[in-house]
């Protein structure tokens, strides 16, 4: 079954191309591990910079702009070189930081506490799939999997037509709105993201299954806290647009 997350996509293929090698075989465990070691390393990155910016010390759209671009280029060489992921994770997981830590210090000089209730809510809603999923809940079936993927298309169809029309000069309002429809698409595409860990919950487990090598554990915790950020990033826009609703 074929993720809608193009990373565990590509650790799927992967996995199949490199069975058999004697690198020892992948487990679930020792994935959760090092996911776990990634999000600690984003989380320091992230509170460093957040403390720079706030403090003044460092520009928060200098920030923004070489942990954004940084972080897209080791994405890109840990999606299409699984391989590398060992050593690009953790890089990747250092630059989104700085980015996060840029934009979730300019969310709290307008909402005191908004990033941390973000926080908590992605952990919470993270922690809720997982359960689901394990109590078989929520399946990986292939109807699901057909609807994500028709989602993850019309989301990704839709951001790129947004940035299009905007090159343009046409705003849909919806990056500026707080309206209820900014915020039902909002809650559409934070959704989305929640439920997409099922999808990567799915792989992982059938990696573990296949006997993928082991160095597939450090490419399948990547793709865990690529989604992770993207469900962060929603939820932290999402609550920002309450916030600024009732303001």
């Amino acid at each position: 079954m074929r993720s809608s997350n193009p990373v565990l996509t590509r650790f799927a293929e992967a996995a199949r191309a490199t069975i058999g090698t004697d690198a020892g075989a992948m487990t679930v465990t020792g994935t959760a591990g090092k996911a776990v070691l990634l999000l600690l390393v984003l989380a320091f990155s992230t509170a460093i910079t957040w403390q720079q910016v706030a403090a003044g010390a460092v520009s928060p759209m200098l920030a923004m702009g070489v942990g954004g671009i940084g972080g897209f280029v080791f994405a890109l060489i840990a999606s299409f070189r699984p391989q590398s992921a060992s050593w690009a994770a953790p890089i990747y997981a250092s630059l989104e930081g700085i980015f996060l830590g840029a934009l979730s210090a300019v969310y709290n000089a307008r909402f005191a506490g908004l990033p941390q209730q973000a926080v908590l809510l992605t952990i919470g809603v993270a922690a809720g799939v997982f359960v689901l999923y394990r109590a078989r809940v929520l399946r990986a079936t292939a109807g699901f999997q057909r609807m994500m993927v028709a989602a993850m298309i019309g989301i990704g169809l839709f951001y790129l037509g947004s940035m299009l029309l905007s090159l343009f000069g046409v705003s849909i309002g919806y990056f500026t709105s707080n309206g209820p429809v900014a915020i039902g698409i909002n809650l559409l595409i934070a959704g989305v993201a929640a439920l997409n860990l099922v999808l990567d919950f799915d792989r992982i487990e059938e990696g573990a299954r296949m006997g993928a090598p082991k160095a597939m554990e450090w490419f399948a915790a990547f793709g865990l806290m690529v989604t992770l950020v993207w469900l962060y990033l929603e939820l932290l826009r999402l609550l920002s647009r309450l916030q600024g609703r009732r303001d």
